[in-house]
């Protein structure tokens, strides 16, 4: 374990609920940040105090590192965006070749926004699930888009500012693996119970990998890489 200070952007989901145990098995004190832009998909703000308490009640080995959760309210973002995640539109491939669920500045601003809260709780370490393995192509999520955060705001707060992205090389199935060696099955059960990754927001239909519609983008990736992680562990 780092003895650093570590803020992890958490939407509730099961990439930040990932990253969340990898910075509480890293670093001696982790906080959390979440953005309230507008998204269809609010429901994920709910998890997020779901997936916390979860945390503290059932991880005792982590709780005491779990520091105070930040949830700021950008809705600005949504009102200049035109996206599927934050108006009333079907989800199609654009003529760029970006799907419509990319929100532009998106994982910018998030960062930006966490930086300065960690410029004011005295934090070093930004931690984010963003991924180039298993992604949907944007742009934001990108190694080379976070290295250049890394050094814009580095420089723009004058203090040193380490991004992390733990998932950003590794596949949905490996991420399923990342949790259960990090909690093992109980972490792997609040994933699938407390998290929150569809884009239209379903929490009616629970499948063996988690609430949603299972036909968006997002319930593609989560449940394919749970369908892997399950043939590769439980062949």
């Amino acid at each position: 374990m780092i003895a650093k200070k570590a803020i992890v952007l958490f939407s509730g989901g099961q990439d930040s609920t990932t990253c969340l145990a990898w910075a509480l098995n890293q670093y001696e004190h982790v906080e959390t940040i979440g953005f309230d832009y507008g998204q269809n998909h609010r429901i994920e703000l709910d998890c997020r105090h779901t997936v916390l308490a979860r945390i503290r009640n059932d991880f005792p080995q982590w709780a005491e590192r779990l520091g105070e959760d930040h949830l700021l309210e950008i809705g600005v973002l949504g009102r200049i965006s035109d996206t599927a995640l934050t108006k009333d539109a079907e989800i199609v491939l654009q003529n760029d070749g970006l799907p419509n669920t990319f929100v532009p500045g998106r994982n910018l601003l998030f960062l930006t926004l966490a930086s300065a809260v960690a410029y004011r709780r005295g934090c070093t370490v930004l931690v984010g699930g963003m991924c180039e393995t298993d992604f949907s192509g944007y742009p934001d999520c990108r190694d080379n888009t976070m290295k250049a955060m890394q050094v814009a705001l580095s420089l723009g707060i004058a203090r040193p500012l380490v991004i992390e992205t733990p998932l950003m090389w590794i596949d949905k199935a490996e991420t399923w693996q990342l949790a259960a060696t990090l909690g093992g099955d109980k972490l792997v059960k609040t994933i699938q119970e407390d998290t929150h990754t569809c884009y239209r927001g379903d929490r009616e239909h629970m499948h063996e990998w988690g609430f949603g519609c299972g036909t968006c983008p997002a319930c593609e990736l989560r449940a394919g890489g749970y369908s892997n992680w399950q043939k590769e562990t439980r062949p």
